[in-house]
């Protein structure tokens, strides 16, 4: 049985009532090879689905422009250090997204002017 199945599996099992929500959330992260920390609560408001502790607002806060990753503002590199993805991989989300639906550009001066530098 491969993870997907394991996954559809377990979603199964929730919508059937037979695992509570954190129950889920445990046995996901199981399944899909993530450390578990019994400790902290898990759960909307938690960090549990994005893998990392703190709650959203305070990994917002947390968010600054880069001075040493950046082309323009640094708000690609800043997002880059915070997703621990590559900034060139922001930069091509902007790109394309402002070639094809236009407000992404928006986005990334009103991120310019608001995100503070670290």
């Amino acid at each position: 049985m491969n993870v997907s199945d394991e996954i559809k599996r377990l979603h199964e099992l929730h919508q059937a009532g037979a695992l509570t929500d954190a129950e889920f959330e445990l046995a996901k992260t199981k399944v899909l090879g993530g450390a578990v920390n019994l400790d902290k609560p898990s759960g909307p408001g938690f960090g549990a689905g994005a893998g990392s502790p703190g709650d959203f607002a305070s990994e917002i806060g947390a968010l600054r422009r880069s001075r040493s990753d950046r082309w323009l503002g640094g708000v690609c590199g800043g997002l880059g250090k915070a997703s621990g993805m590559e900034s060139w991989i922001w930069r091509l989300v902007f790109v394309l997204f402002t070639v094809t639906f236009g407000f992404s550009l928006l986005i990334y001066l009103l991120m310019w002017i608001f995100v503070p530098e670290e």
